[in-house]
C-alpha cells in the first residue's frame, strides 16, 4: 500500500536507507530528498477514501506496519475568489486554505507524516526551530502519539496565538535569544549530542507530507492550474509542492504541470535577492525584519529545491512590501470573507504584483496558497485595523454613528 522509499542527496547523488536517521548527506553535507516507487492509480480509486493527506497513502514513504499519527489533517477547502480575482487583475483565483488544517497551518501536512516517521524509527523525543508554526503544529502531533516535544524559538518574534498553541500541547518551550536561523543551528547541535529527532524542514520526510498540497488541487480542481503561488520561509514548502505535482505526472495522473511562483517579504527576502543578482549562492539576510512572521527568515535551508522548483516549472519569484501583504490581507477578508495571517497573504500580493508589472499574463488560473489562520497572528491584525467605536449606551445615538463613513 505505502510505496518502497529511499534518501538521495540532490547535490552528489550518495544514497541512504529509509531507516537511517540521517538530515544532511554525509558526503557533502548537502539537502537530501525522498525518493519513493511511482504507484500507478487514479485519483477515482483513491477518492473512495475520505479527503485528507491519508487520502494518498500510495504517495507516501512509511513503513506499512507503523501506526499513523494523525489529527485529520488535510482536505483543506480550495474557494474560488471572483472579486479578489478582479483586483489581483487575474483572469480566475483560487485560494487554497490551510488555516482549515488541525492546528490552522500547511505544518499540520508534514507533522503527521515526520511524527509517524519518528515513531516508527524509535525516536522517543522530537525538536524544532520555529517562527510560530512549526512549534504549534509539532508539540500538537507529539501530544498525539506520546512523544517529548522540545521547542527553540526566536525571543520575543514569535506571534502569541502560535505560542499559546505550542505551550498549550505541552511543549518544552525554549526562547532563544536570536533568529530563526540561531535557533535551527542549536536544535542541529543538539540532535547530535542527544536521542532527538528533529522535525524541521530539513527533514526529508516532513516534505512528503506537505506535498499532498498539490495532489488535493489537483482532486478539488480537475484540472491542472496555470500557476501556483507559494509564501517562501524556510523554502520547503514551495518544494514540496512541485515534487508532488512532478509525482502526479510521472504516474500519468496530469499530462502537464503548473508554474511555481515563489513568494518572500523584503525584509526577509534573500532567495529572490539571490535570483534577481543571478546568484549561484545565497547571500543570507543576518537581521530578517517583516510584519509576516512565519516567513521571517534570513537564512532559508531549503533554498536550493526551491530554485529547482522554480526552474524546473519554468515559474516566478518576487518580493512584496509589508504595506502590500497587509493590503492583500485585507482584501482577502474583507472581499471573499477568508481570514489568513500576514506570511499567507505574501503569495496574493506577489500575483498582484507580478500582474501590475506584465511578469506574468493576466488571462491565467491561478491558485494562491494561504498558509495560516488568520488568529494565529491576532497582534499584526489589531495594529492594522480600525479600533472599535466606543459609545455611550444612547440607541439615539447611534444611527448616525453607523451610518458615518
Amino acid at each position: 500500500m505505502y510505496p518502497k522509499s529511499r534518501l538521495k542527496c540532490i547535490n552528489c547523488g550518495k544514497e541512504f536507507g529509509s531507516d537511517e536517521i540521517v538530515y544532511v548527506c554525509r558526503n557533502c553535507n548537502s539537502l537530501l530528498e525522498v525518493l519513493i516507487d511511482i504507484p500507478r492509480i487514479s485519483l477515482k480509486e483513491m477518492a473512495k477514501r475520505e479527503f485528507s493527506v491519508w487520502r494518498y497513502r500510495e504517495f507516501i514513504p512509511i513503513e506499512e506496519d507503523c501506526e499513523v499519527v494523525t489529527l485529520r489533517e488535510g482536505g483543506t477547502p480550495l474557494y474560488e475568489c471572483n472579486r479578489l480575482a478582479k483586483w489581483v487583475g487575474v483572469k480566475k483565483l483560487y485560494i487554497k486554505y490551510e488555516g482549515a488544517n488541525p492546528t490552522g497551518s500547511f505544518k499540520d501536512r508534514g507533522m503527521t507524516v515526520g511524527v509517524t516517521k519518528a515513531k516508527s524509527l524509535g525516536s522517543k523525543a522530537v525538536a524544532c526551530a520555529s517562527t510560530g508554526n512549526t512549534s504549534a503544529s509539532l508539540a500538537a502531533y507529539a501530544a498525539r502519539a506520546g512523544l517529548t516535544c522540545y521547542v527553540l524559538l526566536p525571543a520575543h518574534k514569535v506571534a502569541l496565538g502560535k505560542l499559546a498553541q505550542a505551550l498549550m500541547h505541552g511543549a518544552k518551550v525554549i526562547s532563544v535569544r536570536g533568529n530563526f536561523d540561531v535557533a535551527l543551528k542549536m536544535v542541529m547541535e543538539l540532535s547530535q549530542k542527544m536521542d532527538i529527532y528533529i522535525l524541521n524542514s530539513v527533514n526529508p520526510w516532513r516534505l512528503e507530507g506537505q506535498k499532498t498540497l498539490a495532489f488535493e488541487i489537483i482532486d478539488q480542481l480537475n484540472h491542472v492550474p496555470d500557476v501556483v503561488c507559494v509564501p517562501m520561509g524556510n523554502c520547503g514548502n514551495i518544494s514540496a509542492i512541485w515534487k508532488g505535482f512532478k509525482e502526479f505526472h510521472i504516474s500519468g495522473i496530469i499530462d502537464k504541470t503548473p508554474k511555481m511562483f515563489g513568494v518572500q517579504a523584503e525584509g526577509a527576502a534573500p532567495l529572490v535577492n539571490m535570483l534577481k543578482r543571478g546568484d549561484k549562492v545565497l547571500t543570507p539576510v543576518t537581521h530578517p525584519e517583516t510584519i509576516a512572521t512565519a516567513i521571517r527568515i534570513g537564512n532559508p535551508v531549503n533554498w536550493p529545491k526551491a530554485v529547482m522548483a522554480i526552474k524546473e516549472s519554468n515559474g516566478f519569484y518576487e518580493a512584496v512590501s509589508d504595506e502590500e501583504i497587509i493590503e492583500a490581507q485585507r482584501l482577502i477578508a474583507t472581499l471573499e470573507g477568508i481570514g489568513v495571517e500576514p506570511a499567507s497573504a505574501a503569495s496574493v500580493a506577489g500575483l498582484k504584483k507580478a500582474i501590475a508589472n506584465n511578469i506574468i499574463s493576466k488571462d491565467i488560473e491561478a491558485v494562491c496558497v494561504c498558509t495560516g489562520h488568520l488568529l494565529k497572528d491576532p497582534e499584526e491584525v489589531i495594529k492594522v485595523c480600525n479600533r472599535p467605536i466606543e459609545i455611550t449606551p444612547d440607541v439615539k445615538l447611534t444611527p448616525e454613528i453607523l451610518l458615518a463613513k
